[in-house]
């Protein structure tokens, strides 16, 4: 684990008053007050003879409002051109729900925005400081910083079928037979500060630990990483804190649903992430400015109130970032994937910045935002995170790989990282002094950003040696950070971090010790409005479904369509098993599906599960709720269309009773194949395994081998088959109606009718009895894989990605230009 094991998350103070973990429906739930109390949004009427009459009656006005609707309600002056859902313009006293989202948010947040970021932020930091409140700051510490995994290297690592078996084999016997693994050092006792209004970018060759830096940094690193060494936030080490929420990881990896729009997707991460602090901020905010006098600016009062309504569909806070990014020219355009068309690739990486831009998290760790986007994009961008970061307060590091020249002026601080070391941590205007000290100097001609990429490079060094009086002498890796720890820099952050960041001067709203933004009830109330428009959005695969029964039910109907079905005799029961062998089989192989949609959504669930938006369990249950009436409706237009065409009992209670039992089947094998597809996750693998289990099933399910022709060592494997219970289920319920009570005339058969000795002759149950311990345990069945694909999806990791780097020391040794295939090593990170 990183940092100091101090004991369990302690619980923190806050002078904002008790903290919120879950939201509310609108901003009256967080500002409530109790009788009596002082409330913190009066207003005392300004005494200043300079302020407009209108405006004042309306302050007035907005005091003789009970306290309830005086939170509810914000005034806006003529010229504030704000246009209601109605289309008339909203002025005067306004409810805050109606500027929080629509075209009522977007007048407001035109007028408040005007184009000018820097401005915009500047008032809202103006009305903060005129009462004396602190913004929320954060400083990141990381010392003796090692991450290090252990790889197959050479031929070993080649994913092969013999390789495969043989790494499994050996891992098994451990220490007793020889293994190629090797321990590859990704980061290497690095050092640093991360300093509360310094944007810092982070710099570094492809494979130098960029991303594993920044992971570890946000508490996200893969869990089989050996890691060492400590990273607090404030002096706080992780258990004290959810790392994860308090910082906000913009992941290289574009991982959407694709057939949202990008507003839908923003609002989604905003509703997921909450509103932090900023209930309690604007009522300490009101409290100061009642006990001061001062009234605020009428348009930053009404946006302020308007970013802390929490719970509804879209806010304006969807829309600045939509603003602020470039993205509102495509904000009702699809995601789009490989099937779906839909957005660029530069706007997708943009909209991943987006998502983590919509919460109230003060520390930014963005890792290649620049990808897919042309050099005025990620100039546009980074100058506003860094008026965010001068202005606001906030704490971020952003990796880019070749940032232009304008870009990189935006910056205060340099991070240059390779081969797992840090060459220079410190300021951007000292970071040229510290090569030209070792003997490189950047020509006119050349970028700096590039310069320093490529001067720790062995290949490409040597171009920029200026001393011509000396010999040229490649500068490794190892000796530059060693050079740094004496370099004037260097020193400064050493001597920084011997001293310990003050614990008490910690601001109460800086980290976040609440694991998810909204409480229980609302995230389940937002994953089931996405789950419900991506059902919405995929409604062809269900069509398809119910289509694919129709085509199969009428082929069925013709197969088994007789004037007059024989029946009452042992020779008569083949055809009816048959017929409802051939239902139960229809059904089971109908839930197949939920097998690739499962696989399809893990990717972006699993990133929105580690970001901590909801709990895991939230969204099972709503997929599992969300299926119930698909599920039905499929059951019900299997049965309604061949139940009495291939002439099954007709008494109504027999209908309905071979419903149950094909809704019950239904769900349990959408159950097994969602939790089939979690523990997969491989579209390939769960294809295969999921074809494998289902002939298992099948074999044991009581049509192909009788329960008496099962040999005893396999009698377990009977019992354990879900279709063996479907089976009985249906045969009990059609042979013993009461068509099928003609007096057994077969001797070879102990039973009394014609249906106990068919049911008997195939192994199954012979009671009515047997219909209802078949649905129970169906229903079992269907309890146990919902819940095992719940663990599954709260417990289980993400498939990992592989890093694939040559085996560099097999390469000095044989000195050889060996292909880069025949000698590698493969680790995740």
């Amino acid at each position: 684990q990183l940092g100091t094991l101090s004991g369990s998350r302690r619980s923190m103070g806050s002078s904002y008053g008790s903290r919120r973990s879950g939201g509310t429906g609108s901003i009256s739930h967080s500002f409530r007050q109790p009788a009596g109390a002082d409330d913190p949004f009066g207003r005392a009427a300004s005494q200043q003879g300079l302020d407009d009459d209108e405006e004042n009656l309306r302050w007035a006005a907005l005091e003789k409002l009970p306290t309830y609707d005086r939170m509810r309600r914000a005034v806006l002056l003529n010229h504030a051109g704000a246009g209601g859902a109605d289309g008339h313009e909203l002025q005067g006293l306004v409810d805050i729900e109606q500027l929080a989202s629509g075209e009522a948010g977007r007048a407001l947040l035109e007028r408040v925005f005007q184009d000018d970021s820097e401005r915009f932020l500047r008032r809202l930091r103006d009305r903060v400081d005129r009462v004396g409140i602190d913004l929320p700051a954060i400083e990141v510490r990381y010392q003796g910083l090692s991450v290090e995994v252990d790889a197959f290297v050479g031929t070993s690592a080649l994913p092969t079928l013999w390789n495969s078996a043989t790494n499994f084999l050996q891992s098994l016997v451990g220490r007793l037979a020889s293994s190629n693994k090797k321990t590859i050092n990704i980061l290497r006792n690095v050092h640093g500060i991360l300093k509360p209004s310094r944007m810092t970018l982070l710099l570094g060759p492809p494979s130098s630990g960029k991303s594993t830096l920044m992971r570890a940094l946000t508490g996200k690193l893969d869990k089989t990483l050996k890691v060492s060494g400590s990273i607090t936030y404030c002096s706080h080490t992780f258990e004290e804190f959810y790392p994860e929420r308090t910082s906000a990881y913009v992941s290289q990896y574009d991982l959407h649903n694709a057939e949202m729009t990008v507003r839908e997707t923003l609002d989604f991460s905003r509703r997921c992430l909450g509103v932090g602090a900023r209930y309690d901020m604007l009522a300490e905010l009101a409290a100061r400015e009642r006990e001061a006098g001062i009234k605020p600016d009428p348009e930053i009062d009404a946006y302020m109130k308007a970013t802390a309504v929490q719970g509804q569909q879209s806010n304006i806070v969807t829309d600045l970032t939509l603003k602020v990014l470039g993205l509102d020219i495509c904000a009702d355009m699809p995601i789009g994937d490989e099937m779906i068309r839909g957005i660029s690739g530069g706007q997708k990486k943009r909209v991943t910045t987006g998502e983590m831009l919509t919460g109230p998290a003060r520390a930014l760790f963005m890792d290649e935002i620049s990808t897919g986007l042309d050099s005025s994009s990620t100039f546009e961008i980074v100058k506003y995170i860094r008026q965010l970061v001068h202005v606001m307060n906030e704490t971020v590091m952003i990796s880019l790989l070749q940032p232009p020249p304008e870009t990189y002026n935006l910056f205060d601080d340099i991070i240059l990282l390779s081969e797992g070391y840090i060459v220079y941590h410190g300021p951007r205007d000292n970071i040229l002094d510290f090569f030209e000290a070792a003997g490189f100097r950047c020509p006119e001609r050349k970028g700096v950003a590039d310069f320093l990429q490529e001067v720790t490079s062995k290949k490409d060094q040597q171009q920029y040696w200026y001393l011509e009086q000396q010999q040229y002498r490649h500068v490794s890796v190892p000796e530059f950070a060693q050079r740094f720890k004496s370099f004037h820099v260097g020193q400064q952050m050493l001597k920084e971090l011997q001293i310990p960041f003050d614990k008490s001067k910690t601001h109460p709203a800086a980290l976040t010790t609440n694991k998810y933004g909204q409480s229980s009830w609302e995230s389940i109330k937002t994953v089931l409005s996405r789950e419900q428009l991506l059902m919405k959005r995929n409604s062809f695969i269900y069509i398809f479904k119910v289509t694919q029964l129709i085509i199969l039910g009428l082929m069925a109907m013709t197969v088994f369509l007789r004037t007059k079905m024989p029946y009452g005799h042992i020779s008569d029961g083949g055809k009816f098993f048959g017929a409802l062998t051939f239902s139960l089989i229809t059904v089971l192989f109908n839930g197949f599906a939920e097998l690739q949609l499962t696989i399809k959504m893990l990717p972006t669930f699993y990133k929105q599960r580690d970001f901590l938006f909801f709990p895991p369990w939230t969204f099972a249950l709503v997929t599992i709720i969300l299926r119930i009436p698909v599920s039905l409706m499929e059951s019900a237009v299997w049965v309604v269309l061949t139940y009495y065409v291939m002439g099954f009992a007709p008494a109504p209670a027999r209908f309905f009773r071979q419903l149950l039992a094909f809704f019950g089947t239904h769900q349990m094998a959408m159950a097994l194949f969602r939790f089939l597809g979690a523990v997969l996750k491989s579209m390939v693998v769960a294809n295969t395994f999921g074809m494998f289990v289902i002939l298992l099933i099948f074999i044991f399910g009581g049509f192909v081998i009788p329960r008496g022709d099962i040999r005893p060592w396999w009698i377990w494997a009977y019992w354990s088959s879900p279709m063996m219970y479907s089976q009985n289920a249906i045969s009990v319920n059609e042979f013993l109606s009461s068509r099928w009570a003609n007096t057994n005339t077969e001797a070879s058969i102990e039973a009394s009718t014609v249906g106990e000795a068919i049911l008997k002759s195939k192994g199954l149950f012979t009671g009515d009895w047997g219909f209802w311990v078949s649905m129970g345990a169906i229903l079992g069945f269907t309890i146990l894989f919902n819940i095992l694909y719940i663990l599954a999806l709260t417990h289980l990791s993400p498939p990992s990605g592989s890093n694939t780097v040559s085996d560099q020391e097999n390469e000095n040794e044989t000195n050889t230009s060996t292909p880069m295939g025949e000698f590698f090593l493969t680790y995740p990170y």
